[in-house]
This record gives structure tokens, C-alpha cells and sequence, in this order.
């Protein structure tokens, strides 16, 4: 399976550098300084604060040539009108991994019905300069699976495909029969979770506002109680049920957390951050 992964970005480049890694004909798109530095100095990974950075010879592209068997797109939401545009050039099945809750039809209107899945990377890190700076337990393979879902909810031939070539690069893949529902939900979830740490300055000085993170929970909450099927997780349910006080000690400890701080919350920056919010909360709305 020919295979482009779309943006070379933190997620995009722990994936194509994991599929690269096991063999896969992989290439990364990237564009400006981004592809400059992956042109003079390759794909660099280090694991949290190690100093030891390893290069991925993964080829970079910046105009795809060709067609592809599957093309991941893993950038942010704000910027898939452009990126629907060029991918409408090119041919093959498309893997849409990022937030998103305005479902398949806006991305399939674009680039075709029949080509478009949908999921969400489950890999995270930071961008330390050119080098992604990741914890080894998050580099796709941590315990909570990547989905990855058909629109209609089917398991079909080509989604278990990608499922079995994920995994054999160990990938932690899985086929979500309800991916647009994850999604809807991840985003009641993400968008009052992340426009709480960007306006206390970070994971950890939330954690430092009880109030503040009270004030995140309860519309979360409201999030929840909107959605249009049940949440999926089913475990994020418990967001609705559980008393108030102990969710938010549980989300204050969370925030504290390795896992909050190598999360991408807030990151790359507070700006492009808070434009990814403001699309998905409106795609929220919208629905």
C-alpha cells in the first residue's frame, strides 16, 4: 500500500516515521519552513527530554505525485478548506485524522463520498525547534486505541486493511463503528478543555484554578447533555453523573500530569490553537 501522510506536523510525523520504520512506502507532505527543516536535517525525534535525537529518512514532499492507496490527513481543523482543495487532485482513499465534529458529508462533498474515513491520531508530543519531543508510551502505541471508522459504520474490506497495516507497524489501530459519534464527542470534551488551558497559560496553571477548571467541567457537562447519540467512549458519560468535586480533583490531576504536558494543548502555539477551538466549536454548533 502506497501511503501519504498529510502534514508533518507532530502527529503526522510520529505516524509517517512509525509506518516508515516498518517497511511501509510512506511519504510526508510538508510545506515552508517546515519542509526546509525536514529537507536539511530530516525527520528528528527525541523521547521527552532526552538528548539523544534520531532521524527518520522518510521522503518529503511538497507537491504529491502520483497516486496514492490511502492518503492520512492529520492537520488542523481550520486549515481543511485549503487542504480539501488539493486533495481533490488526487486519487485513492482519504483518512481524515484530526478534530472534527462537522461529520463525513462536508469532507466528502469536496473530494467524494466513496473516499473519505474518518479517525484521530493517537499519538502526542511537542515541537522542541525541528525536533518532536515525545513520551515513548504515546508514540501510537499507548493502551487507548487509534479509531478508525467507516462514515456509514460498516466494517469494510479497505477499513480493515488500513486497521491490519497500522497495526503491523504497531500502530494501536481499532475500527470504531460510531467514529463520527467519537469525534462529536471528543470535541464536547476538547474544545472547553483547551480554551481553558489557553486562557490560564498552560495545563498546569489551570490545574492551579479550581475554579476555573469547575467552570471548564460544567460546560463540558453541557456539551454532553447536546450531543445528538450517546457519548462515545460510553466512559465519558461519566462526565454527566459523577459528583462535581471529584471530577474536578480527577481533571486538576490530570492537568498536572506528563500526559497533560506532552498532550498539545496550547501547542504549537496559543493562536493556531485557539483557531482549531473556534472551528470546532462552530462545526458543534452548527450540528
Amino acid at each position: 500500500m502506497k501511503l501519504l501522510v498529510y502534514g508533518a506536523g507532530v502527529c503526522g510525523s510520529l505516524l509517517a516515521a512509525r509506518l516508515h520504520e516498518a517497511g511501509h512506502d510512506v511519504s510526508l507532505l510538508a510545506r515552508g519552513k517546515r519542509l526546509e527543516a525536514l529537507r536539511r536535517h530530516g525527520l528528528q525525534l527525541a523521547e521527552a527530554r532526552s538528548p539523544a535525537v534520531r532521524r527518520v529518512p522518510v521522503p518529503v514532499v511538497e507537491h504529491p505525485a502520483g497516486g496514492y492507496d490511502l492518503t492520512a490527513v492529520v492537520v488542523r481543523a481550520h486549515q481543511m478548506d485549503a487542504v480539501l482543495e488539493s486533495l481533490a487532485d488526487l486519487s485513492g482513499d482519504v483518512l481524515f485524522l484530526l478534530n472534527w465534529a462537522a461529520g463525513a458529508e462536508p469532507l466528502g462533498a469536496a473530494i467524494g463520498p466513496e473516499r473519505v474515513l474518518l479517525g484521530f491520531p493517537s499519538a502526542a508530543g511537542t515541537m522542541d525547534g525541528d525536533v518532536i519531543r515525545y513520551r515513548a508510551a504515546t508514540l501510537l502505541t499507548r493502551r487507548v486505541p487509534m479509531p478508525v471508522g467507516e462514515p456509514g459504520g460498516l466494517t469494510t474490506p479497505r477499513l480493515e486493511r488500513i486497521v491490519r497495516a497500522f497495526r503491523t507497524a504497531g500502530i494501536n489501530a481499532k475500527a470504531e463503528p460510531r467514529m463520527d459519534d467519537w469525534l462529536k464527542t471528543h470535541a464536547a470534551f476538547v474544545v472547553p478543555l483547551g480554551q481553558a488551558v489557553i486562557a490560564a497559560g498552560g495545563p498546569s496553571a489551570l490545574a492551579a484554578d479550581p475554579d476555573a477548571v469547575r467552570g471548564m467541567l460544567r460546560l463540558i457537562r453541557e456539551n454532553l447533555t447536546v450531543l445528538p447519540s450517546p457519548p462515545v467512549p460510553r466512559a465519558f458519560a461519566a462526565l454527566r453523573t459523577l459528583p462535581e468535586g471529584l471530577l474536578v480533583a480527577v481533571l486538576r490531576r490530570f492537568l498536572r500530569s506528563p500526559t497533560a504536558a506532552n498532550s498539545g494543548l496550547g501547542n504549537p502555539s496559543p493562536a493556531t490553537e485557539a483557531a482549531e477551538l473556534t472551528r470546532v466549536a462552530e462545526q458543534m454548533r452548527s450540528r
